[in-house]
């Protein structure tokens, strides 16, 4: 991983804001996330909106660009709808060139902190296709103007494809966090293994009947929080980097102050078996 921004901690998720994009990343900076995750990707992200608010935040000097870990995607037309941020024609490179240039226009910025490939270009597998838009990521990389990149909703058997064939290896994965699935346990491990950063999203959205389980709310009564706050503190002292998406500014302080939190082992354990029934 690269040691030019130290990885974020707790990351901000822009999906599906809509008109409200603006206005929830500055509540997010506000409340002080400073980390922030779109994609240029009209269908679920509004990333000139996100850009607006950093922009706004900035100027009004409460935040510097250098503090704030910035990370977008490069996402297959099969993501997208019919508002494409590259030329449908183009080669995968040249579409990811044009997709970067788009994203650093809307972010006001010149380089950006991770750049992800929003998924591969299919479920299983590593395709010629993939390796192409893979090269080109690794071409802004090495030029400079993004810093780190990573992939994400990416299989365990994709994920050692790419790392085996990278010239620049992921520095993160992003994928959805299940606790049925161990929380992700053989990606994470992979990931620990290898000092990859692994962010979890979806961790309460994806988990509803886990984080109604007993087993939670007895820890959440111990630690005087909510279950939400149990997940967050659980994925932090579990390696991970979590996303939150929410929308609600009390939310927004209470999942940074999850950090603070501390799971026992057995704790940590019960989460654990809470996804397994």
């Amino acid at each position: 991983m690269s040691d030019s921004m130290a990885p974020p901690r707790f990351i901000y998720g822009t999906a599906w804001k809509e008109e409200r994009t603006a206005a929830l990343v500055s509540a997010a900076l506000g409340a002080g996330f400073r980390a922030i995750d779109t994609a240029n990707q009209r269908k679920h992200y509004v990333e000139s909106a996100a850009g607006e608010a950093i922009s706004a935040a900035i100027s009004a000097g409460t935040l510097r660009r250098e503090e704030l870990f910035l990370q977008t995607k490069y996402t297959y037309a099969r993501g997208q709808d019919h508002r494409l941020p590259y030329d449908a024609n183009a080669r995968p490179a040249e579409q990811v060139a044009q997709s970067f240039h788009s994203s650093l226009e809307h972010l006001n910025t010149d380089y950006i902190d991770a750049y992800l490939l929003h998924g591969p270009s299919s479920g299983a597998g590593w395709s010629e296709v993939d390796w192409e838009v893979w090269r080109a990521m690794e071409s802004l990389q090495q030029g400079g103007k993004a810093r780190t990149i990573g992939v994400s909703n990416v299989t365990l058997a994709q994920l050692d494809i790419l790392v085996r064939g990278a010239k620049v290896s992921p520095s993160y994965v992003q994928n959805r966090c299940y606790a049925r699935t161990g929380w992700d346990r053989d990606i994470r491990g992979y990931c620990r293994d290898r000092k990859i950063g692994y962010q979890g999203f979806s961790l309460l959205t994806a988990n509803v009947r886990e984080l109604a389980s007993p087993a939670v709310a007895a820890i959440a009564r111990r630690l005087g929080c909510t279950p939400a706050q149990v997940t967050f503190a659980f994925s932090a002292q579990a390696g991970m980097i979590p996303l939150t998406g929410t929308s609600s500014g009390a939310h927004l302080r209470e999942d940074l102050l999850a950090l603070e939190l501390h799971l026992s082992g057995e704790e940590m354990e019960a989460v654990e078996r809470a996804g397994r029934g």
